[in-house]
């Protein structure tokens, strides 16, 4: 495997592993799609926008620079802008790998961070010297126009050229709440939607807060995902139901997707629509009661995304995938190819 260099969402070469419900792999052009789904599959992807969540200034108390990825927030309200999870870097810019950033001025509550027109405190440090909770100071749309104006995208050192807003957008995105793209759905134009349409195929979307991806360090990274909140609406939720009454197949676009409609599962009743927080980790012990199928980035063993594949698949196959992955020379991160991988039967 190899990093996804360029920032083109749907790149002509694009590739799809497809990985069966019995664990048989077939390689295929990412453009076929919908020709490997079936009438009344659904799919349901994230339509957040992105946040330009990458916040450069000053740390008041040291006159040093310091850079805070936002990270979360507890409910995706307009109004509740107030105070975010945050990742806080020292000096310097993505052109240097995120494992290699120096670590931020020393942080204790209360201290003040000039985020060019935002000012913000830190509220205390969330058992980690570079996890802090902030808060902002303005009205919300004050704090609004300070991220537009002054925030950047998040971003990592594979892709060298400063991306733009429009590189990390999807086709669907509306509500601008997530903090990193949902990637997987940068699968999705307005000409598959009309093939997923010609075939009989629903869609469908949630909107999550999809979170940040690493942060340099091993033991926040272990703690991934974060919480994230999210929201179903009645219409996907009515979709889900027709789809289940037609013995279809449930396909989340995005490891995102799939968290918000597993943890809005975890009631009785199936799926409720409405907000929530996802504050579960999917994995290989997880009963999956909602997505039969998932549509996601090409993901390393070892990070949070892949871990959640591992609902999805037994470890012999995700190791079969992967060295085929590698084999094929396939393309990672968020601008790269794509699999498709089915929930495995019980033996």
């Amino acid at each position: 495997m190899k990093a996804a260099r360029v920032p083109m969402q749907r790149p002509p070469d694009a590739r799809l592993l497809i990985v069966g419900a019995s664990g048989e792999l077939c390689h295929v052009g990412r453009g076929t799609l919908p020709s490997h789904l079936a009438p009344g599959d659904l799919l349901v992807a994230n339509d957040a926008a992105t946040l330009p969540a990458s916040l450069s200034g000053t740390h008041d108390q040291t006159g040093e620079a310091i850079e805070i990825r936002l990270a979360g927030r507890r409910s995706l309200a307009i109004d509740d802008v107030h105070e975010f999870t945050a990742v806080a870097f020292g000096s310097g810019d993505h052109r240097t790998r995120t494992e290699d950033r120096p670590p931020p001025p020393e942080l204790r509550p209360g201290d003040l961070l000039s985020l060019g027109p935002l000012r913000a405190t830190v509220v205390g440090l969330l058992d980690h010297p570079r996890l802090a909770l902030l808060r902002f100071e303005g009205t919300p749309e004050t704090i609004w126009a300070g991220i537009a104006q002054h925030g950047r995208p998040i971003q990592y050192a594979h892709v060298s050229q400063p991306l733009a807003m429009r590189d990390v957008w999807t086709r669907l995105a509306a509500l601008p709440v997530a903090f990193e793209p949902p990637s997987a759905g940068f699968v999705i134009d307005w000409r598959l939607l009309a093939e997923l349409d010609a075939r009989g195929i629903g869609f469908a979307t949630a909107t999550h807060a999809a979170g940040i991806s690493s942060t340099g360090d091993p033991a926040l990274d272990a703690r991934l995902p974060f919480d994230e909140p999210y929201r179903i609406p009645e219409a996907t939720l009515r979709a889900i139901e027709r789809t289940r009454a037609r013995a279809g197949r449930v396909i989340a676009v995005g490891t995102t997707v799939t968290r918000a409609l597993e943890h809005a599962a975890t009631g009785r009743g199936g799926v409720r629509a409405g907000p929530g927080l996802a504050t579960q980790r999917i994995g290989a012990d997880t009963i999956l009661r909602v997505v039969d199928a998932i549509i996601t980035g090409v993901h390393e063993p070892g990070t949070s995304h892949y871990e959640l594949l591992r609902a999805f698949a037994r470890e012999s196959v995700l190791w079969a995938a992967t060295a085929a992955l590698e084999r094929h020379a396939y393309r990672t991160h968020e601008f790269g190819d794509s699999v498709l991988v089915a929930r495995h039967l019980a033996a």
